[in-house]
């Protein structure tokens, strides 16, 4: 019998990075649900928090200081530029195991980036936030 091994829809290889822009677009749209003034905001992926970012700003000086790496970054709008909202892959690759615990993981940290856009306390742009 002859045909496809998967149907269109199901992609028979995907990428760890393909899989983590999908986990940040799910998170985005999700909250674009509750938020729809987030439609207007781009959500990006970037390896690490350091070295070039394209067309991003510098990585701010306060990164660099002290022990931790940050695992997103809300950038405000400039110019022509939109609000931007950015998850750094591999920080976050390296503190989970699972996809699972990377889907919870991404999810906070979007929520953590627009609540900072929004000015609201995280719990408020998701009331699931920070609960298993």
């Amino acid at each position: 019998m002859r045909g496809p091994v998967a149907p269109p829809q199901v992609p028979l290889s995907v990428s760890r990075a393909e899989a983590f822009v999908d986990l940040v677009q799910d998170s985005a749209e999700r909250l674009e649900r509750r938020w729809p003034q987030l439609q207007a905001v781009e959500f990006l992926v970037r390896e690490v928090p350091f070295g070039d970012d394209g067309d991003l700003p510098e990585p701010l000086p306060g990164f660099l200081d002290g022990d931790s790496v940050p695992l997103g970054r809300y950038i405000e709008a400039h110019g022509d530029e939109p609000d931007r909202i950015v998850v750094y892959r591999r920080p976050v690759e390296i503190r989970t195991k699972t996809r699972d615990e990377r889907a919870l993981l991404v999810h906070e940290v979007v929520v953590e980036q627009v609540a900072e856009l929004l000015g609201l306390a995280p719990e408020s742009v998701d009331p699931r936030y920070g609960q298993d």
